[in-house]
């Protein structure tokens, strides 16, 4: 058989190397779509057409939800509206609140996570229902409730009730406002807003593709982006950000960082919060991360993580021709805002789950079920050996 590879010949990675293939499906295109543009080679990001900078800068994550949706920024009226359904529809079903509290406390905030939005299919109206407006309808559901499941989760495992509701907060202050039980400060709430928007969507990353793939087959949209939580689980993915926090709580202050960097790359160790699949110089979140870290780490009088941060990126950028992701500032922005590292992840999904139920209402409107193709790299044909004569 021409060109057959055999496992002793090669096997794995190793025989997609020998034969050209790429690894992870890296630079293959996989399908289309008008959501999200990436420049990897001039580090430039855009949703819609919108450079993320222009909308970091003037839009707030409502806004952005009903781009990716629908295309096009909002009048007024419309943002007005969909922000009061997004309060409305944050609160959570008591049955889902019960269930919240039987969870051990001590689970991953993700696998919580993960768990509450397929539980959610259960108690949402329009989980079964096949109309494009249903769909609309659950997606506007589960941009609201995931922060809530994340902020009520912690509250309930540190035997606190949830605040009294709050109707005159936007989305990221209502987060926080749940979170600490306490109205946060509006740079804090913009600062989180800011922060999903640049959360909000990236392409077909692990997680996107994972809801993608899921939606194809017809399933609901609570199981699309159940899948998109259950992709975001893997260390790969989701958790950088911790990975950084806590390379940070092992350095301590600013003048240790040269020394652990050192000794990290001396000892082959990858430093993380840097480099990209995608980027081949700074990823552009990052640049507008560190500036809002910055910010806001200064106007909270909690720095010391910035700082440290800081040091570490100087550190590793003598050392390597190697730039920030988005991964790297996440945590010292996280400590100014009081949120703990295992909440992490979860909020980073309070910001993706726009672009991921973007992706699964766009691959509703033009489905056809993916289903790629593999090279086979197995043994040849051969006859079946009956049990008696094995050895």
């Amino acid at each position: 058989m021409p060109g057959r590879v055999t496992r002793r010949q090669t096997s794995g990675r190793g025989a997609a190397r020998a034969r050209g293939m790429p690894q992870g499906l890296e630079g293959v295109v996989v399908g289309v779509s008008a959501i999200c543009a990436i420049d990897g080679a001039r580090g430039r990001l855009s949703y819609r057409g919108y450079d993320i900078a222009d909308l970091v800068a003037q839009a707030t994550f409502p806004e952005v939800v009903l781009l990716l949706w629908h295309g096009e920024l909002p009048p007024r009226a419309r943002l007005r509206r969909l922000e009061a359904d997004l309060r409305r529809a944050g609160d959570l079903p008591d049955a889902a609140l019960a269930l919240l509290r039987r969870l051990p406390a001590q689970a991953p905030p993700l696998a919580v996570l993960r768990t509450m939005v397929s539980a959610l299919a259960h108690l949402d109206p329009d989980a079964r229902a096949p109309s494009p407006a249903a769909a609309q309808r659950n997606a506007l559901r589960l941009v609201a409730q995931v922060p809530t499941i994340a902020a009520a989760f912690h509250r309930i495992r540190r035997g606190r009730g949830l605040p009294p509701r709050r109707d005159d907060l936007g989305h990221a202050a209502r987060f926080l406002y749940m979170l600490h039980g306490a109205v946060p400060d509006p740079e804090a709430a913009r600062a989180l807003d800011a922060v999903w928007i640049l959360y909000a969507d990236h392409e077909f990353n692990a997680s996107t593709f994972a809801a993608r793939v899921t939606a194809a087959t017809g399933a609901d949209v609570h199981a699309a982006v159940t899948s998109a939580l259950g992709a975001l689980m893997g260390p790969l993915h989701g958790g950088a950000a911790e990975d950084v926090s806590r390379l940070l709580g092992r350095i301590g202050v600013p003048r240790r960082a040269r020394a652990v960097v050192d000794g990290l790359l001396a000892a082959g160790r990858r430093i993380p919060g840097f480099g990209h699949r995608v980027y081949r110089g700074e990823d552009p979140r990052a640049t507008l991360l560190r500036q809002i870290a910055g910010a806001l780490a200064e106007r909270a009088g909690e720095g010391r993580w910035y700082e440290i941060t800081r040091a570490v990126e100087a550190a590793v950028r003598v050392r390597r021709t190697v730039h920030a992701n988005v991964d790297l500032y996440a945590p010292a922005l996280y400590a100014a805002l009081g949120i703990p590292q295992d909440l992490y992840a979860a909020v980073f999904a309070g910001g993706r789950v726009a672009g991921w139920t973007a992706h699964i209402l766009e691959q509703y409107g033009d489905n056809r079920l993916i289903r790629p193709l593999a090279e086979y790299i197995g043994p040849s044909p051969r006859a079946f050996v009956p049990l008696a004569a094995r050895r």
